[in-house]
């Protein structure tokens, strides 16, 4: 089977690739294990300057990874060059903060000495997907390889140039061989991959269904294992915010990434009071909105990452539409030019029943819902199977500090963007996942957490 890779702004085939034969996966993966042997035997100064050479090389690199990652999937190339910012800046973090992270714990207990050690577990599966190609593998492996553990990555199949490139970028940098192993295989080996007994955990980055997918196999297995899937964040305003910031935030936080982002704002909920206000302010500023090129800087929104994507898309805003939904702008693909493009839309009169209500839109598709006060907001907020991220805009920060302790979600930002942060745990509740990356509770998700008593 090939695995391709196709220009989102033309259609146009980049690279075809064989995929790996089963017996080509046993042989890297047990090469994977043997590099772990010696590399769980490397000390913390060790893995740190190699990361921080990781950190120097994408900042040098900067601006042919990020063309790289604007030509294959498509994502606006200022953001790429911010994304690949963002992975030196999260190999920096955990190469100076993860030896006081994983140092033992002393454990007062009678009888003798105790303490806690944080050792690394070997081989560490990663399914990660094509929206954020250089930026969700690098905050994996950071504290992954710090920890001591080897990382597998079986990357998204329309983003392999992307994931060839992250593999030399380890070697380019010094790393061991075979402590960062690119897999190109499809979804269907991952099962074999996952089964393996060379194989410790597993993390994915993904759709609900794939992420159900591979909890189940990693449950047979009895391997341990961290989703982070999909959402449909809320962005509420109150009466009281200050409407111009929150406007301007608000399309970015629903337009990023060309709209394909697990944390863009999807469902803006809004206190009835200012909703007219903020429906004419919020539609006005995505007619601004550039679509074009992602290589050109003066375009806002590229194309979305596949065809197949645009096809569900408008289904969905097509379905809404017939149920009730209102398009105030855009609402259609871009035809009459190649490439998988999408308009800017907003859809006002959105209610429970609708897929632009009930589902995750993945891509430039906002959803505007009134609500009758605050309380209300909550409960819109939290009437949804995801529970990722979410907003709370309002001048009243006790009101705000009191409302996000009720939202159901795994981060909520106050006059913010939802965004990710090494220093910050990373992850969602319900159907957005479970389990927590960045900070030190991501850097202990895949460590074996060793008590050790000494009487």
């Amino acid at each position: 089977m090939a695995i391709e890779s196709i220009n989102p702004a033309t259609g146009e085939l980049l690279a075809a690739y064989d995929e790996l034969t089963p017996a080509q996966v046993e042989a890297a993966l047990k090469k994977a294990r043997q590099a772990f042997s010696s590399w769980r035997q490397s000390t913390f100064a060790e893995r740190r300057a190699l990361l921080l050479k990781m950190s120097r090389l994408l900042t040098d690199e900067k601006k042919d990874l990020a063309r790289l990652m604007s030509t294959e999937m498509g994502k606006p190339v200022m953001q790429a060059e911010a994304e690949i910012e963002k992975c030196a800046t999260v190999c920096g973090h955990y190469a100076e903060h993860a030896e006081r992270i994983l140092a033992m714990e002393t454990v007062s207990f009678e009888g003798g000495n105790s303490y806690v050690r944080f050792d690394a577990l070997g081989a560490i599966l990663a399914v990660m997907p094509w929206n954020f190609p250089f930026w969700q593998v690098f905050r994996f492996a950071a504290p992954a390889l710090m920890a001591g553990n080897v990382c597998l990555l079986k990357h998204s199949s329309n983003v392999p140039e992307c994931a060839r490139r992250i593999g030399e970028l380890f070697r380019q940098a010094g790393f061991p061989e075979h402590v960062f192993t690119e897999l190109r295989i499809g979804s269907a080996q991952v099962e074999s991959v996952i089964a393996h007994p060379l194989v410790q955990a597993v993390t994915l980055t993904g759709s609900e269904p794939a992420g159900r997918q591979v909890a189940e196999l990693a449950g047979r297995s009895l391997k341990k294992v961290v989703l982070e899937l999909g959402g449909s964040d809320p962005f509420i305003v109150l009466a009281d915010a200050s409407l111009p910031q929150c406007v301007a935030v608000a399309v970015n936080a629903r337009m990023i990434n060309n709209g394909q982002s697990c944390i863009a704002a999807k469902r803006f909920i809004v206190e009835e009071e200012i909703a007219s206000a903020f429906q004419y302010e919020f539609v006005a500023a995505v007619e601004k909105l550039r679509v074009g090129d992602p290589l050109d800087p003066g375009n806002d929104l590229g194309p979305l990452a596949r065809a197949d994507l645009v096809d569900d898309l408008e289904r969905q805003v097509t379905e809404s539409v017939r149920r009730g939904a209102r398009i105030l702008t855009g609402g259609k693909r871009l035809s009459g030019r190649p490439g998988f493009y999408f308009q800017p839309t907003v859809l006002d009169r959105v209610r429970p029943g609708m897929p632009a209500y009930d589902q995750e839109l993945f891509g430039p598709v906002a959803a505007l819902i009134s609500a009758k006060d605050a309380d209300d907001a909550v409960r819109i907020a939290n009437d949804t199977p995801f529970g990722l991220g979410a907003s709370v805009w309002t001048q009243d920060l006790v009101r705000a500090e009191k409302m996000a302790a009720r939202i159901e979600a795994g981060m909520v930002f106050i006059n913010g963007l939802v965004r990710s942060d090494p220093r910050l745990p990373f992850g969602g509740i319900k159907n957005s996942g479970f389990g927590r990356e960045l900070s030190h509770y991501g850097i202990k998700e895949f460590v074996n957490i060793k008590t050790v008593v000494v009487s």
